[in-house]
């Protein structure tokens, strides 16, 4: 013991201990259990005394479920060396302790109070729901239920709560609600948290359903409840209904510049499309966190406002506010989809700088940042060097490598994703198709296309479908893809008959781009792309009468085609042209450059008049 003592860390612990409270402040400093033991040994030797070390084993079994590292047959031994009975409350101190970081732990000392002939009070059963509901074990839960009803506690509010949250948190929202309705006491808590259940396993409207029923009891909602109220409204996109909750809380006085309440707001408004109001509620807030600042980028990124995200990200930089994982994924998908490579190259090495691990989102963030900047290589490293690689980081993989014209490069990644024992999703298949469509390998596409449904059962998605159709099309396989289409299990869309419509131009083939054409004129798709390409089609046919129609019916029906647009970075700003656009302030000083170097050609003789 001698040994033990010297060679601790704890320096100072050599010193006579002549209060308790010495003793125990020692053991909150402790970090693992072996310095726990240290500890114990040093109490042995100095503190011989029985009341001591009778407090030191109550103090240590109630804290030690914050070690990393658990010796139960220690924390056993301790327990077995007290020389008093133990109580109920002794236990539920234990059973408590135990209850978030050990669950199982937890029950066993339940059981062990059970076999020593001690019932639950109305603090044991809630710490033992509690336990079951962090393993989400049903049968456990149930067994609690039984106990708690066969020993007189089922009308206590406290308990009935938990057994609420208990099952919700399990997906039993039935017996959630049957034990709700049973109960002849509910407090806001009780409501809350079945609203809560509803609205976890998507039953948005069952939720704020309930919530018209609890103020019709005339129990007032606090911030809590508004928060899940508000997270239902964001999924059903019901900005009324959220405005409505808004004026609830000005006319209940609930705290409406509370960060959270705030934070699901701004979501909430983001997610119905209505990014002023979503503004407002942002520039209003008195204190803003980050996830404050999370959402409202995220929320331009929904949108596909992805210059305006940047813009907030920028902000945020500039005040000094510490990003997160999920910042960095918003920005890096920003770069992805507006080409600003140099961002996302400082997004990279800041990840790197402040020591975030390239792994998982992040990581597949950057995979797909660098893949759709064309930095193929630059991706690889990023994949190469993750200690962690998902289904979602091989999918980033193989579209990237797809997009940028690697198809069979895309279908080893795919290879050995297969052989490491991932499973491919529905979005992984997507990249192979693509990666055969964009490659030729037509045979390759169409075995892919049957094992994705007989091998990982992944019904097709108007995706597949269209890629399918894309390869065939490419191929010049114009009547397959058509008979393709005929066979389809779902009904076509206006993408499916287009990619066999982009197959006809490549392949000058008029007669099934007619017949392509009606289709897409029953469906009402009025999108330019469909005639342009019908239109080329039949002017690269010489049948200028035809496409002269085309383009006069679309003048007729108000169907104007999309500009073209280019885009450039510089020193971190993302400039945007469009044909014909005379916006940009320096307009003029542009157009004079482009005089200058068209002149700079003509001497040259690159572009002859």
């Amino acid at each position: 013991m001698e040994n033990i003592i010297n060679g601790s860390p704890w320096s100072y612990s050599i010193q006579p201990i002549h209060k308790q409270d010495s003793i125990f402040v020692k053991l909150e400093c402790c970090k693992s259990i072996k310095e726990l033991k240290q500890i114990h040994c040093y109490v042995i030797k100095l503190s011989p005394h029985q009341k001591i070390q009778q407090s030191f084993y109550k103090k240590i079994i109630t804290i030690s479920p914050k070690f990393n590292i658990l010796d139960l047959a220690y924390i056993h031994s301790l327990f077995s060396k007290l020389d008093i009975i133990p109580t109920v409350k002794l236990y539920n101190t234990i059973i408590r302790s135990f209850g978030r970081n050990h669950p199982l732990l937890a029950l066993l000392f339940y059981r062990d109070m059970l076999e020593k002939g001690f019932y639950g009070d109305s603090f044991t059963y809630p710490y033992v729901l509690k336990a079951c509901t962090h393993l989400c074990t049903l049968e456990h839960g149930q067994m609690i239920h039984s106990q708690v009803v066969k020993n007189g506690f089922v009308m206590n509010l406290y308990v009935v709560n938990m057994l609420i949250r208990f099952y919700s948190e399990c997906d039993h929202i039935e017996c959630a609600q049957k034990v709700f309705d049973k109960s002849s006491e509910k407090d806001l808590v009780t409501w809350t948290t079945l609203i809560q259940g509803y609205v976890d396993i998507g039953c948005f409207e069952k939720g704020v359903e309930l919530f018209e029923k609890m103020c019709g009891t005339g129990l007032i909602a606090d911030e809590m409840t508004m928060v899940v109220l508000i997270s239902a409204c964001a999924k059903l996109r019901d900005s009324r209904l959220g405005m409505k909750l808004q004026k609830y809380m000005y006319d209940h006085g609930l705290n409406v510049n509370d960060v959270y309440i705030c934070n699901a707001m701004i979501d909430m408004y983001m997610k119905c499309g209505d990014a002023s109001l979503a503004g407002k509620v942002f520039n209003d807030m008195s204190v803003k966190n980050v996830v404050s600042w999370n959402s409202m980028i995220l929320g331009f990124v929904q949108q596909g406002e992805f210059q305006i995200a940047l813009d907030v990200f920028n902000d945020m930089k500039n005040r000094g506010v510490k990003c997160d994982d999920v910042t960095l994924v918003g920005v890096l998908n920003c770069c992805a989809n507006l080409g600003t490579l140099e961002q996302g190259k400082w997004v990279h090495s800041y990840i790197d700088r402040i020591g975030i691990k390239v792994d998982g989102f992040v990581g597949n963030a950057l995979i797909d940042m660098y893949m759709k900047c064309g930095l193929v290589e630059k991706a690889k490293f990023v994949f190469n060097h993750m200690k962690r690689r998902d289904v979602y980081t091989y999918t980033s993989m193989i579209a990237g490598l797809a997009m940028n014209g690697k198809g069979e490069k895309a279908l080893e990644v795919f290879a050995k994703m297969l052989e490491l024992g991932s499973q491919p999703n529905d979005v992984t298949y997507v990249g192979i198709l693509m990666a055969c469509s964009h490659s030729g390998l037509v045979k390759e596409g169409c075995r892919h296309f049957v094992e994705m449904q007989t091998v990982y059962n992944i019904r097709p998605q108007k995706e597949h479908y269209g890629c399918m159709v894309d390869l065939l099309g490419r191929a010049g396989l114009l009547t397959e893809a058509e008979d393709f289409i005929e066979h389809m299990t779902i009904e076509p869309d206006d993408l499916v008959w287009g990619a066999l419509l982009s197959g006809c131009r490549i392949h000058g083939n008029v007669e099934i781009g007619e017949r392509v054409m009606d289709k897409l004129d029953e469906l009402d798709a009025e999108k330019d792309g469909a005639y342009i390409l019908m239109s080329n089609l039949l002017s690269s046919s010489y049948r200028w009468k035809d496409a002269f129609k085309l383009r006069e019916a679309m003048k007729e029906r108000k169907i104007k085609k999309t500009p073209g647009c280019s885009s450039v970075e510089v020193d971190g700003v993302v400039y945007e042209f469009q044909k014909g656009d005379k916006s940009h302030g320096k307009t003029k000083e542009i157009y004079m450059l482009l005089d200058i170097m068209e002149n700079h050609l003509k001497n040259s003789g690159q572009i002859i008049d």
